[in-house]
């Protein structure tokens, strides 16, 4: 039964941990409804395995009494009447209003409040009962006050986006082929197409291959076309590599129930420890687990992509977010994907770019092969060499990784930045990007130094202008969240957590100059605080390229030139896409949702059209094919930091209170 159609009797309202009514920011209110109700992790804003999925089972009965019966394998706490029941795992307690539940004992403070009793006006009242009732007031006033300045500071983004809205509406939903979704109507479909007709292919390719994905908390504009996990993966999946640093299996698999499907999925991960243990427990039998080799010291696995395998051909995803909830939920994250057929028989030999990027990084994974049998394509081994069984002909970017090891002679140039620099250096730019700046936006910052940003802002800065000069160092900008800014967020300090660069690192003097602000106006996203990695060159709201990355600003993800610059050290795997104007091209069609096989059913190869990228803030001619608005998660030009502005780090002391009333760190 819908909740909508339920008689709600209560609420389970977030306390501080000494009960002074606001919530902690750990847990979001938690309606009780009449009959059954389940409370579990799932209604956390920050993931913690001490709480399972189904925790508690509540029962509420018509007389608003509730029976709470403890699902997980910990124990709770139940505070009534000035006592603390401890109930453990199978155990039942009777709860009332007004009473707390510390879902794990001494953590996560809820407090059920009967919708009954708060709209009772004839219960008698002590004057102990009027102060607290005048203490609630005002802070039910302050909170008012604070959603009121949320929403005017929501009001400028949501007039900024009304100049594309439009265009975004006619896309909602989609994913990165218009064909693949299932859920449109024939209305919009008509309507999508008569859109494409009017201003030419290319107008809504990119936003469907590259997108923002959806946060919980932000007003429906904000995602009207971002996506979610279960617009990615859908349809007929043959086999599935799922590549990522951190892998919330039981999540994972709510989330995206058709994954239990997959007949053949490969996890490449970079856990080790409890968490590996946790993963080999919980995964279904077919899946197969694999930690890349890591010839380096405290390197790791950070690279986030999926390889999804279809009857009518493969999708590749890159993006930026953990396979965990709070990442696919709570923050700003990015993620490209687009579709590619089978190659045709006489195509076999054909290689292009992005199809040597993706093998060449695949071959350094080295995984177990295992062999799959594949409808209409029979018995293959599922090794590096099988994903050029594809027709990348179309693709619309380049694909820049990081592989751990001292890379030396030609291969100090396949890797790291200097992939980037000898990709950049094959590109004629116009000339307005002549020492135009350069940006980085990343959620993790390294141990730096200012020879490696000179040396990292060189292979950033590489390519020519059109006269054939080069197009010189552009000045670095940091766009990097503030103390306030994660403080407000829609995670108060929590949101800190997965910003996880310490004091001495963000602090050092000679990063002052780079320092800009975290501004997403326009996407809704000032109060989701990134996870996203990008770095781009623009110029006004011109963009000579885009990067979307796992990488973070550091030596390890990046690579270090040493010995006289004859030998790159990298200590991650990273996996990132390029885009540039000279490789956009109309894309191949398939739709997953197709049972036969037609390996090149709706596939339109064409000519690379010269394009222009800009952000979605760009106000010129709306109807120019040849205008590629990218939705950029921040502003340009940056916003540097004002007098005032600190630069968050995970490991200070912050004891202004958050929107939850929380400070920094929460314990200790």
């Amino acid at each position: 039964m819908a909740s909508a159609s339920r008689v709600r009797l209560g609420t389970l309202v977030p306390l501080t941990k000494d009960n002074a009514g606001s919530s902690n920011g750990s847990v979001s209110s938690i309606p009780i409804f009449q009959g059954s109700n389940v409370v579990g992790r799932d209604h956390l804003v920050v993931v913690d395995k001490r709480i399972s999925r189904k925790h508690l089972s509540l029962h509420a009965s018509t007389d608003s009494s509730i029976e709470v019966v403890v699902e997980g394998p910990n124990p709770i706490m139940v505070r009534s009447k000035g006592q603390r029941l401890k109930v453990c795992a199978k155990e039942k307690a009777k709860i009332a209003h007004g009473d707390v539940l510390e879902l794990i004992p001494g953590d996560y403070f809820v407090k059920y409040v009967d919708m009954g009793d708060e709209h009772k006006s004839t219960v008698p009242m002590n004057l102990s009962d009027l102060k607290k009732g005048k203490r609630h007031s005002e802070e039910d006033s302050a909170a008012v006050k604070r959603n009121r300045q949320i929403m005017e500071d929501e009001a400028l983004a949501r007039t900024l986006q009304e100049s594309f809205a439009e265009d975004d509406t006619a896309v909602s939903g989609m994913t990165s082929v218009q064909k693949i979704s299932s859920h449109d109507s024939a209305g919009s479909s008509g309507r999508n197409n008569e859109r494409t007709r009017s201003v030419g292919p290319l107008k809504d390719i990119l936003p469907l291959t590259f997108r923002l994905m959806r946060v919980q908390g932000l007003p429906s504009w904000t995602n009207t076309s971002s996506v979610s996990i279960q617009d990615v993966i859908q349809g007929e999946v043959l086999l599935a590599v799922l590549s990522n640093y951190m892998v919330d299996i039981d999540w994972l698999l709510t989330a995206c129930p058709s994954l239990r499907k997959v007949p053949h999925v490969l996890v490449l991960h970079g856990q080790d420890g409890a968490s590996l243990e946790l993963m080999k427990k919980l995964k279904p039998a077919n899946w197969i687990l694999h930690k890349p080799p890591l010839p380096i010291s405290f390197g790791t696995h950070h690279s986030k992509a999926m390889l999804l395998v279809y009857p009518q051909g493969i999708r590749i995803v890159v993006h930026t977010a953990n396979l965990i909830h709070v990442d696919w939920n709570y923050k700003s994250q990015g993620l490209w994907m687009q579709d590619f057929p089978w190659k045709d028989t006489n195509d076999m030999n054909k290689k292009v770019p992005f199809e040597n990027d993706l093998v060449d990084y695949l071959s350094a994974l080295k995984w177990p092969e295992f062999r799959v049998n594949l409808p209409e394509v029979g018995d293959v081994n599922i090794n590096a060499a099988f994903f050029r069984k594809f027709d990348y002909r179309n693709s619309m970017v380049r694909l820049i990784g990081s592989v751990p090891g001292y890379h030396v002679g030609p291969n100090i140039r396949r890797w790291g930045h200097m992939k980037l620099r000898n990709v950049l250096d094959e590109i004629t730019f116009d000339k307005q990007f002549c020492k135009s700046p350069l940006i980085y936006q990343f959620s993790s910052l390294g141990s730096l130094d200012e020879k490696w940003m000179s040396e990292f802002a060189c292979s950033l800065s590489a390519g020519k202008s059109d006269d054939g000069s080069q197009l010189g160092i552009g000045k670095p900008l940091i766009v990097w969240p503030t103390v306030e800014d994660v403080r407000c967020s829609i995670e108060g300090y929590a949101a800190g957590s997965c910003i996880p660069s310490p004091q001495k690192n963000v602090e050092k003097d000679f990063l002052k100059k780079y320092w800009s602000r975290w501004k997403a106006d326009h996407v809704g996203r000032c109060r989701a605080m990134p996870h996203i990695k990008t770095f781009t060159r623009y110029s006004g709201q011109n963009i000579a390229w885009f990067l979307l990355t796992s990488s973070n600003l550091s030596k390890a993800a990046w690579g270090a030139l040493q010995k006289n610059n004859t030998q790159l050290m990298i200590r991650s795997y990273e996996l990132g896409v390029l885009f540039l104007p000279q490789t956009l091209q109309s894309i191949p069609q398939f739709s997953c949702t197709e049972k036969s096989h037609s390996s090149r059913d709706g596939v339109a190869l064409g000519k690379t059209i010269k394009t222009k990228l800009v952000t979605l803030c760009w106000k010129g001619d709306e109807e120019d094919p040849s205008i590629v608005r990218l939705p950029v998660p921040y502003q340009l030009p940056p916003q540097p930091y004002g007098t005032q502005d600190v630069p968050w780090s995970w490991d200070r002391r912050y004891t202004k209170k958050d929107v939850y009333g929380s400070v920094w760190p929460r314990h200790g």
